[in-house]
């Protein structure tokens, strides 16, 4: 199995970085595979995105030496064996609310004797049956990564004991959701949805784990560092791209 780049970086305690990728067209995958990024994020949960569509979008990735980071929808469980076959590194949950169902998302996501994952030795996972399955399912449960996703004021009530499940890696705060559920949809830069990442950061790294989220600005971005983040999501495809040819269009605007 393919070493996590992330987990690699974790280890030395660094900065792992990140971009939403919202293209269903493989070039783009292959080209940002190619750059200097350390993980790219696929988001099942709010896309058009099937399993199918994620394998190519995965083999195009796995050109590069970059991680693949997969969010499936809530509870979806049985589909996170299918991405993890096709090639993802880590598995991104959202919306976890507790600690029974953090350990529902290891369960799922690792090999026995660290959870109950289903097996199939013959996927991209294992490089289509390239080694015996006992050493493939240890490296599985090595080099796979699990991120649960803090999104609500009820999951911040619970991040404690949250932090603290075997087999969770990271704990990733989810400004988008958090203040929409909140009542102040949009504010992800006000006082009290930093103060929930403050929270969220505390009780990850009292736990030995890893803070991460999602950053937009490079002030914010050095905030959430300062709060301990060691995985951050920078932005995303659609948004670079929009932003590419409205500066080009501006640039053009006296042929008009």
């Amino acid at each position: 199995m393919k070493q996590s780049r992330v987990k690699e970086i974790w280890n030395n305690g660094h900065v792992a970085l990140g971009t939403l990728v919202k293209s269903i067209d493989p070039v783009h995958s292959e080209a940002l595979s190619q750059m200097d990024f350390d993980f790219l994020w696929y988001d099942l949960e709010h896309s058009e995105k099937s399993v199918e569509t994620f394998s190519n979008l995965t083999r195009a990735t796995r050109v590069g030496n970059v991680d693949v980071l997969a969010r499936p929808a809530r509870w979806e469980y049985m589909r996170m064996g299918r991405l993890l076959e096709v090639g993802a590194n880590g598995i991104l949950y959202p919306r976890c609310e507790s600690a029974e169902e953090a350990r529902e998302v290891v369960r799922w996501s690792k090999f026995h004797p660290k959870g109950e994952r289903g097996f199939d030795g013959g996927s991209a996972d294992n490089n289509y049956g390239s080694y015996p399955a006992n050493d493939y399912t240890i490296s599985a449960n090595e080099e796979t990564w699990i991120v649960a996703q803090i999104e609500s004021p009820k999951a911040l009530e619970n991040v404690e004991d949250i932090a603290t499940v075997e087999g969770v890696d990271c704990v990733f705060f989810g400004p988008g959701d958090y203040s929409a559920l909140s009542g102040r949809p949009g504010d992800i830069r006000g006082e009290p949805t930093l103060e929930a990442a403050r929270q969220t950061a505390e009780a990850t790294l009292a736990a030995g784990k890893v803070f991460g989220t999602l950053v937009f600005e490079k002030d914010h971005a050095e905030f959430m560092k300062d709060l301990g983040a060691r995985m951050l999501v920078v932005g995303a495809d659609i948004i670079y791209y929009k932003e590419a040819y409205s500066s080009l269009l501006d640039s053009y605007s006296d042929f008009r």
